[in-house]
């Protein structure tokens, strides 16, 4: 979300600064909707960890281990492409989507796994 919030912020904050002429009312503005705008964020991370908690919790086989299957299958066929072995209805901007997903899948596996492991470091010593 915060590559979004970054991109939408500046774009938000010109908006403002046209439209309020008063330059301290236009920044309280601009301040209101940056701290409303990284809340909600929070909120919706929030959410979406709780979604993949619940799958990985899930007593249903399939439910609880659709991602790794996912992320399995996107890395075979890299790995499959690096090797020279390309599925011919894969275009090479198809391959450098589905890397990009890898790193986001990857990327947020040792994120979560750190902040799971800081969590259970900081309750033990709480």
């Amino acid at each position: 979300m915060i590559p979004i919030l970054s991109a939408i912020i500046p774009l938000v904050s010109s908006v403002i600064d046209k439209a309020v002429p008063d330059k301290n009312a236009a920044e309280k503005a601009k301040n209101e909707l940056t701290s409303t705008l990284i809340d909600n964020s929070a909120k919706i991370e929030q959410a979406a960890a709780q979604i993949v908690e619940a799958e990985a919790k899930s007593d249903h086989w399939l439910a609880a281990n659709w991602r790794p299957i996912t992320a399995l299958t996107f890395l075979c066929l890299l790995v499959a492409h690096w090797f020279g072995w390309s599925a011919s209805n894969l275009t090479e901007a198809e391959y450098l989507s589905i890397y990009d997903l890898m790193k986001i899948m990857i990327g947020g596996y040792v994120v979560s796994r750190g902040a799971e492991k800081g969590v259970k470091v900081w309750k033990e010593k709480g």
